[in-house]
């Protein structure tokens, strides 16, 4: 299938994982994961009308951003410090996750004279290869952002479950959600992203209630 074709698939099984857990499908973002994909294929995907991307490169995303300004970039990688100044052009970071980078970014954004919209990742499986803050520290961080951070709006969580058979990575994204419910009770706050769900398990994050799904192989037919 070509590119139109696997984003016609992709959207059609997102509306039946919708159907199946009762969600309305408009709840449901896709996100374009464009690490691997050509800047004709970026443009195909544009071309059938989708609009919001990620991008895991620092330099790749800036290039990206310049040359696709109609679409809204998000950055969804390991984000260091000293790449906080190239930030200004993404609409949503997924991948805060220390403090350090918490204060780089407020810093940041007050200079931009902007809020920069960002997500908490969360390492929920533990896993030593990935990311993110443990579910157990997530609290006191999202706290001291919401407290010391004035320019950081903090819209929700993200995490990564392992590579595994989609159904084994159910309880991750289900102790995601009650995560992300309990924290918005618990700190009185709304928020609108559950980041969660990748090609190899997007259909699972979903019916467990994940808002935004991050989408490579399906869409370009490489690994993400």
């Amino acid at each position: 299938m070509g590119i139109r074709e696997n984003l016609a698939d992709v959207q059609a099984r997102i509306r039946r994982a919708a159907q199946r857990s009762g969600r309305s499908v408009d709840e449901i973002r896709l996100l374009g994961v464009t690490k691997y994909a050509s800047d004709e294929e970026v443009r195909e995907l544009i071309g059938a009308g989708l609009l919001l991307f990620g991008e895991n490169r620092m330099q790749s995303a800036r290039r990206r951003c310049e040359l696709f300004p109609e679409a809204e970039w998000h950055f969804i990688g390991t984000l260091q410090t000293n790449k906080v100044r190239y930030c200004q052009p993404f609409t949503l970071i997924h991948s805060l996750d220390r403090w350090a980078l918490a204060e780089a970014l407020n810093a940041r954004a007050l200079a931009w004279g902007k809020c920069q919209d960002v997500l908490i990742q969360v390492n929920v499986a533990g896993e030593a290869s990935k990311q993110g803050l443990a579910p157990k520290e997530v609290r006191a961080f999202a706290q001291r952002v919401l407290s010391d951070c004035p320019q950081l709006n903090v819209r929700g969580l993200m995490t990564m479950a392992p590579f595994v058979e989609p159904e084994e990575a159910r309880p991750v994204f289900r102790e995601a959600r009650r995560l992300f419910d309990e924290l918005q009770a618990d700190l009185r706050v709304q928020w609108d992203t559950l980041s969660m769900g990748m090609t190899n398990d997007f259909e699972v994050a979903i019916e467990e209630g994940a808002t935004l799904v991050r989408i490579g192989s399906a869409l370009f037919a490489k690994e993400e």
